[in-house]
């Protein structure tokens, strides 16, 4: 079984925020394959499926997210899905807004997210689509910025990126990763 986790944080006033961006991909995920996302398990919110064959679970970690390892962890091991077999979708900062960049393996860099994973699942390696969601203007709050929904002038270009997104982790299901990574990196526009 394949896993595609994105990361947020739970509850109404969160969504549709820039440090949702990986949950939002999930959703859209979900729409595209018709899973429903609707079982609670670990702390997660979860959707199983089939894409060509190959069973899929998606993930939504109902912690916050500098907890998200918390509740994956579990859920990885009742269901014996392999770290190689997991995807991660989440906010990058360090990458303007519609670019993708996708890694085999990575530090947690500033990405409270990633550090809990990494540290509950004793590794790096594992595959991850980071969606850019650019810097605050300089003396802006980051914690202030991450929390915010994105502004009307970008919500085309959003859309395009969760879009992307999606198809990059759809392709992940039953391609080669190297693949996947050569077709979907870089900007939404290219």
């Amino acid at each position: 079984m394949k896993c595609v986790i994105g990361l947020g944080n739970p509850g109404k006033k969160y969504d549709n925020t820039r440090h949702n961006i990986g949950f939002m991909a999930v959703d859209h995920m979900a729409d595209m394959l018709g899973i429903e996302m609707a079982n609670k398990k670990f702390k997660c919110l979860i959707g199983v499926g089939y894409h060509k064959g190959e069973k899929v679970m998606l993930v939504k970690p109902q912690t916050f997210m500098n907890l998200s390892g918390e509740g994956v962890r579990p859920l990885l091991d009742y269901y014996k899905v392999a770290v190689e077999d997991i995807l991660v979708l989440y906010d990058d900062l360090d990458l303007p807004v519609g670019r993708l960049r996708l890694r085999k393996k990575g530090s947690g860099g500033g990405h409270n997210g990633i550090k809990s994973l990494n540290q509950h699942l004793g590794t790096e390696k594992y595959k991850r689509i980071r969606i850019g969601i650019d810097r605050p203007a300089p003396g802006a709050s980051i914690p202030g910025y991450v929390l915010a929904r994105f502004p009307k002038s970008e919500q085309p270009l959003i859309e395009k990126i969760i879009t992307r997104t999606s198809e990059a982790s759809v392709a992940f299901l039953t391609e080669p990763f190297e693949e996947v990574m050569t077709e979907y990196n870089g900007d939404v526009d290219e």
